[in-house]
């Protein structure tokens, strides 16, 4: 690949989001609907990948006797996506989204560790470990 057509490259995705940012603002509604019908698909993507991260997570975590439940690592990953955050979404509503994601991952961190069928107890209660999951 040479030098020239690198440049090409990159002179023609410019051109497409030149036409992109023309292109918005003659959106109608649908238009707009269609938008966002793209991102959610891709935000479903990226949520997967999140969530197959979280299964070899919780692999580790049962191999190393770890908690599933790890409030200094939620920090991090709250400062983390406050500091990518260009807008408009405020960082407040943006942090509320990550705890629910968080949550929803570190539920599937729990059924790596504890399958559900050997998560409850013989009296049909909740384990020690499943209790302490969601402090």
């Amino acid at each position: 690949m040479t030098f020239r057509s690198v440049f090409q490259g990159l002179k023609a995705r410019c051109l497409k989001s030149e036409t992109w940012g023309t292109r918005l603002v003659s959106m109608d509604i649908e238009d707009w609907r269609k938008k966002i019908d793209e991102l959610d698909c891709r935000l479903v993507a990226l949520l997967s990948e999140r969530a197959r991260a979280a299964v070899e997570i919780g692999r580790l975590k049962r191999n190393t006797s770890m908690p599933i439940y790890e409030p200094d690592r939620e920090r991090i990953v709250f400062e983390n996506v406050q500091h990518a955050n260009p807008g408009p979404l405020p960082g407040r509503d943006l942090v509320r989204i990550y705890e629910r994601i968080i949550d929803v991952m570190r539920n599937i961190q729990k059924e790596e560790i504890v399958p559900k069928a050997e998560s409850k107890d013989a009296a049909g209660g909740e384990t020690e470990l499943e209790s302490d999951v969601n402090d």
